[in-house]
């Protein structure tokens, strides 16, 4: 009764508090009860403020970014052919955790997106089940390759990647989002 007083993002700060307090007091860290799941309404709005803030927070990176998600996430919204292209959402006890898109780029090639694992869930192999899962999916659409951008600072995301068997192909230095980066392309040939 207590907790529907609650708004919902009351309930995930709650949530996530809790586990950072049993982290904190030494508590065991099991895996999370995890679903994956496609978006839902308002399911893009969240993986834009979360981006925005995190990468704001772990990053210094500035309001660009999240300009550039909620581009991507409008885009999504707005030619989402669910045939072959999906959104999936990562929830652990009903608390959104992690997201992934992976979106048509042409007929042969998929481009996997806006990969996002909150901080408390990191290390339980969230990030591996949603980077398989756009793998999985875009093989069985039909898909010959898979690629994504990313940065070279985002060593934790770059290491998901290549486990996935995906190579860099492509570097390149650029100014964005407030800092001088070094923007990465990689890819994945699915074998067809």
């Amino acid at each position: 009764a207590l907790l529907a007083a609650l708004s919902e993002p009351q309930q995930q700060r709650l949530v996530q508090a809790a586990d950072t307090i049993e982290r904190l007091l030494g508590g065991a860290r099991e895996p999370p009860s995890l679903l994956l799941r496609p978006h839902r309404p308002g399911d893009i709005g969240w993986i834009i403020q979360r981006h925005g803030a995190l990468y704001a927070r772990e990053y210094g990176w500035n309001a660009e970014f999240e300009a550039l998600v909620a581009g991507i996430g409008a885009a999504f919204l707005r030619r989402h052919d669910p045939a072959r292209e999906r959104c999936w959402i990562a929830e652990k006890d009903g608390v959104n955790v992690g997201s992934v898109l992976l979106v048509g780029k042409s007929k042969t090639v998929a481009q996997l997106r806006l990969l996002l694992v909150e901080p408390e869930a990191r290390g339980f192999g969230i990030g591996r089940r949603l980077v398989g899962e756009c793998v999985r999916f875009a093989r069985e659409a039909g898909y010959r390759r898979v690629m994504l951008w990313t940065n070279s600072v985002l060593r934790a995301a770059r290491r998901l990647y290549q486990e996935a068997g995906f190579r860099l192909v492509e570097e390149y230095p650029h100014h964005s989002f407030g800092h001088d980066l070094v923007g990465e392309i990689w890819a994945l040939s699915l074998g067809r």
